[in-house]
């Protein structure tokens, strides 16, 4: 219940931000010029590949290295949709932030045991799985070069991940014995980020954007690191208007250490977007 007030309570506040800076951008008379934009709106479509292992572990009982998409059936592509908000304060600071969700399901039988959270689900029986990960990212940024036709920036940011993995299937119960279980763990990971990023627009109709970040720390109970890398080009249809399209590649190397079972997860996904991007002068 606690998870679902969250992400309503998330989708009000997008909802009511975009709509705010619509009316503002309406009401200023806003013109799209990238290097100009004081706030900016981009609703996204993400077409991933995604490449997932994980790896839940109790005293006693090893987890086995699951890979979610060959040994649990999962889809290996997905689409999903994505929102981001952008400000630009005092000229050289800008702030963004974003939310995307992936949600798959998989239903295969095993080809051999799997240890995951101390059940051991067995071979040749059907296991149905669900993971879902819901992405919150919050970058801050200053811009230490800047001209007419460019800006190139460095900035910090929190990539914070809610995660769920459920199994459910038959487990061995003793030498012989099995009886239907369902393992279930999720965890908020936050993940501190550095990067670097820049926009070049050679013309009045066209501007590119690029940045790269990544951060390898450990925070309370989670270490490893998260790298995210994306680039894309964007026409100016009005002055208002940007539609574009680009590439976009994110990689979790997530360890969890709680004080009740241990976990790693190898997180990868990567593919092409398409957006429009609303841009407020």
């Amino acid at each position: 219940m606690g998870t679902y007030r969250t992400k309503s309570a998330l989708a009000r506040a997008l909802s009511v931000s975009a709509a705010a800076l619509l009316a503002a951008g309406l009401a200023s008379g806003a013109r799209a010029q990238a290097l100009d934009d004081k706030y900016w709106i981009e609703l996204q479509g993400y077409f991933p590949s995604i490449d997932t292992d994980a790896t839940i572990s109790r005293t006693g009982a090893p987890g086995t290295d699951i890979d979610l998409e060959n040994d649990l059936g999962m889809n290996k592509h997905e689409t999903l949709p994505a929102v981001r908000l952008g400000a630009r304060f005092a000229d050289r600071f800008i702030v963004t932030g974003e939310y995307y969700r992936l949600d798959r399901n998989g239903s295969r039988a095993a080809d051999r045991d799997l240890v995951f959270d101390g059940d051991t689900f067995a071979a040749s029986t059907t296991i149905d799985s669900k993971m879902s990960s819901d992405i919150y990212r919050l970058t801050i940024g200053y811009l230490f070069l800047k001209n007419d036709t460019y800006e190139v920036g460095a900035g910090i940011g929190l990539h914070a991940t809610d995660f769920e993995l459920r199994l459910r299937g038959d487990v061995r119960v003793g030498a012989q014995a099995l009886q239907t279980d369902t393992r279930r763990k999720s965890f908020l990971a936050p993940q501190p980020t550095i990067g670097v990023f820049g926009v070049y627009q050679p013309t009045s109709k066209f501007v590119v954007n690029g940045r790269v970040d990544y951060l390898s720390v450990t925070v309370g109970d989670y270490g490893g690191g998260i790298t995210n890398i994306e680039a894309n080009v964007a026409y100016r249809a009005t002055n208002m208007i940007q539609v574009g399209a680009g590439w976009r590649y994110v990689a979790y190397d997530l360890e969890i250490d709680k004080k009740n079972y241990q976990g790693d997860l190898d997180y990868n996904f990567s593919g092409p977007t398409i957006f429009l991007r609303l841009g407020f002068h």
